[in-house]
């Protein structure tokens, strides 16, 4: 099984410093929980850190993954809440999409009706540069990872799923940056 945890990190309206050391932390702490560098990812967009999490069942997700990383740093919380009221988002994956071996240059979070969620899923990795599509629950229906030379190919890629796909209701982006 797997999920998607998607976390944003204390903001401070003064100190951007303050906004990179959050940032690093909760960074350090992920890797410290034996993740792999390929399943933890900095992202610039709705959300700033994207982690992939593999599981046998609920259990091991709440002990291994989810109570772990929701006590990151509990004496100054260094995870506050989403737009979504939570501390941290969690997308569990419905059906997985195809293997990837590659760096994706973003995650692409896509809506749409219900009954359509199984074909957007195929005309997505039928486009060459999706690289995965997974089907989800939570607010979003569809997770893609995504390879873009730079963000004016992201923003074609976005385009032609638009218009590709007329399925798709909506679409948020998170670029990947770099983990140094």
């Amino acid at each position: 099984m797997k999920a998607y945890m998607m976390l944003s990190c204390k903001a401070s309206a003064f100190n951007t410093i303050f906004d990179e050391i959050a940032v690093n932390t909760v960074l350090n702490k992920l890797i410290h929980m034996k993740l792999s560098m390929n399943d933890v990812f900095l992202l610039s967009g709705l959300f700033d850190i994207l982690v992939q999490v593999h599981f046998k069942d609920l259990n091991e997700f709440i002990n291994r993954w989810f109570n772990p990383i929701s006590a990151i740093t509990p004496e100054e919380a260094m995870i506050e809440k989403t737009e979504m009221i939570e501390k941290m988002e969690t997308l569990f994956v419905l059906s997985e999409g195809k293997q990837y071996a590659q760096m994706p240059y973003a995650f692409l979070f896509h809506n749409t009706h219900p009954r359509n969620v199984t074909q957007v899923q195929q005309d997505l990795q039928s486009i060459p540069n999706v690289l995965s599509t997974d089907i989800v629950l939570g607010p979003y229906d569809l997770v893609s990872a995504v390879k873009a030379s730079n963000k004016e190919d992201l923003k074609r890629l976005i385009l032609e799923t638009q218009k590709e796909i007329p399925n798709i209701l909506g679409t948020v982006t998170g670029i990947v940056a770099s983990i140094n």
